[in-house]
């Protein structure tokens, strides 16, 4: 039964259909209906038809061996174009190299053999002799042997001229590029020029350790670019509005703004609670600022009071809530002036101090208090 035949019961044997078979072996639809009509001419050569063959089969749960060896039989194209491997390419090189060298000795024998007497003529331009069989006395097909001779080993060097070049390439691709680091010499060359001195020459550098030793890096960058200019001193940032934040609004939201401006004696305190842990009601209560444009935080001060042992974050981002405002800062145990320090730059429209642990009040009570906040960084 042809391949194609096979194929095509195999396939429907297992009921599938050619777009199914096609999303498995990711091989085109029309080029799967070819191979069912035995048409393996949109392949692209034997060594794609072979591997077509073999994954469809192995989709349909069809035997490739028997497929391949009956495509080899009666589609393979004879010679080196045929070849599928590299090992097949030098096997049919090997192969093609000794039959040349046996057919040597039984050509030079037909080139030997007296031919029949031939009418002389003149050459084109120079008046010599020249006779059927060319200059020299050779045989005309003698001269077309060792021409297809020379065409075939030609073609046989490029094909393996690409292979090898083929693998190099694979090998450099996996390996990846690589960047060559300019050693200590010619950074040493490189600084000498610049700095207008000769260089010495080893035996002086053998006699001088010193003069081995570089010279110092240049301050410009790699690129030529100019160094950095130096950061902008931060100033102090006046939030537009203070409220109360937390869960149901907030404690005391309207004390909030009493915490910006000139210190306040009584500022913002949150409710009292019957424990650090805000009783095991919530998470945590806050002050949140709203700058009223992005801007940088570099740090912040905050006037506790008199009370200590407070645990609180300093939180900055570009929306009013607690997962859109990362933690930049913290400090545990706090009482009276803290002052946070970001560890880089933070960037926001709203800023929130945000308490996670009260401290213990005079009375023995629970309850958070902020007299004064300040912030400094840049617009």
């Amino acid at each position: 039964m042809p391949i194609g035949d096979t194929l095509a019961q195999a396939r429907h044997q297992a009921g599938l259909t050619v777009a199914e078979v096609s999303q498995r072996t990711r091989i085109r639809e029309t080029i799967i209906r070819k191979i069912e009509e035995d048409d393996y001419s949109e392949c692209g050569g034997d060594f794609y038809a072979r591997g077509h063959i073999r994954a469809i089969a192995k989709a349909v749960g069809a035997d490739p061996g028997p497929l391949i060896e009956e495509y080899d039989a009666q589609h393979r194209a004879p010679g080196a174009m045929g070849t599928v491997s590299l090992d097949e390419l030098l096997a049919t090189s090997a192969h093609a190299a000794h039959r040349r060298r046996a057919d040597r000795p039984a050509a030079r024998a037909r080139a030997a053999a007296p031919g029949p007497p031939a009418r002389r003529r003149a050459g084109p331009s120079t008046g010599r002799k020249v006779g059927p069989a060319g200059p020299g006395g050779r045989g005309a097909s003698g001269y077309r042997a060792r021409r297809r001779t020379r065409n075939w080993a030609v073609f046989v060097g490029l094909a393996l001229a690409v292979v090898v070049l083929g693998f190099v390439a694979l090998r450099l691709l996996a390996g990846g590029p690589r960047t060559a680091t300019p050693s200590a010499a010619s950074t040493q060359t490189a600084t000498g020029h610049q700095a207008g001195h000769s260089q010495p020459g080893p035996a002086a550098n053998a006699s001088h350790p010193a003069a081995v030793a570089p010279s110092p890096a240049p301050t410009a960058s790699p690129s030529g670019a100019p160094p950095p200019a130096p950061a902008r001193p931060a100033r102090a940032l006046a939030p537009v509005r203070a409220t109360a934040f937390g869960p149901n609004g907030g404690d005391h939201t309207q004390l909030a703004h009493l915490v910006l401006g000139r210190r306040h004696a009584a500022g913002w305190h949150s409710d009292w609670y019957t424990s650090a842990r805000f009783g095991n009601l919530y998470r945590g209560t806050g002050l949140l600022l709203k700058m009223g444009r992005t801007v940088t935080i570099t740090s912040a001060r905050i006037d506790l009071g008199k009370t200590s042992g407070a645990s609180l974050q300093l939180r900055v981002g570009g929306r009013p809530a607690l997962a859109r405002m990362r933690a930049v800062a913290h400090a545990s145990g706090a009482g009276g002036v803290v002052r946070l320090h970001p560890s880089r730059p933070a960037r926001g429209r709203y800023v929130l101090v945000w308490f996670t642990r009260l401290p213990t009040d005079p009375s023995g009570s629970f309850q958070a208090h902020v007299h004064h906040v300040s912030l400094l960084g840049h617009r």
